[in-house]
């Protein structure tokens, strides 16, 4: 069976969406590890109650980022993941890591890109206005959520609305279109070719699956 490992920084909403899915067997692979920068992250409690081994990492203890990516590849490589799952972990990975997993990392972001990378992506489309918010999963590349699109899912803004009244929407979009593109991934459905994402062999539109044109 295909694996993957996931790394996180926070919560772990996302994650505990994916275990359900791996559990009710609506993804063909398992997760072999679960890895986090931050040693009090809910999600590694996700993990444990799981079953699924954790590795935590902290920034502190390597010199800088590179030193960091280099032992985290390394650790990484004891699984022999078909894939990396990034679920809410907030380092901005180095160029080396990115090019040595090319076209195995995937991202989920709490917007419509390419609008709002980066944080707070709420506050920002209720600043502009927006009539629509949602989240993207992207393939990861060196440029900051700005990899191929590979599906997008909105969300409705609503007079008055605050960030925290959209953030549960958001959520579970993201908790329903998460586990369905790591599944397309690990059957072989899923794959980045020349910086675009490609679905059954058919090069996805500019917003991915999801787009309405």
């Amino acid at each position: 069976m295909k694996n993957f490992v996931v790394l996180i920084s926070g919560n772990g909403s996302n994650l505990q969406a994916i275990i359900d899915a791996c559990q009710k067997q609506s993804i063909a692979a398992k997760i072999s590890a679960v890895f986090s920068d931050n040693p009090t992250a809910y999600g590694l409690e996700r993990a444990k109650q799981a079953g699924i081994p954790t590795v935590v990492m902290q920034k502190t203890d390597y010199a800088d980022n590179h030193a960091y990516d280099a032992s985290l590849m390394t650790e990484i490589a004891r699984y022999q993941p078909d894939l990396i799952v990034l679920a809410g972990y907030m380092r901005i990975l180095t160029p080396h890591f990115v090019s040595h997993y090319l076209g195995k990392i995937i991202n989920i972001h709490p917007s419509l890109l390419p609008k709002y990378p980066g944080l707070d992506t709420h506050r920002k489309a209720l600043a502009n206005g927006d009539k629509e918010h949602g989240t993207s999963i992207h393939f990861v590349t060196e440029k900051l959520d700005a990899g191929p699109i590979i599906l997008q899912a909105k969300v409705p803004i609503f007079a008055g609305d605050q960030p925290q009244d959209i953030i549960p929407r958001v959520q579970t979009q993201e908790h329903r279109i998460y586990p369905l593109v790591i599944n397309w991934f690990v059957k072989g459905r899923l794959a980045m070719v020349n910086n675009s994402a490609f679905l059954d062999g058919c090069k996805l539109p500019e917003y991915g699956y999801a787009n309405e044109d």
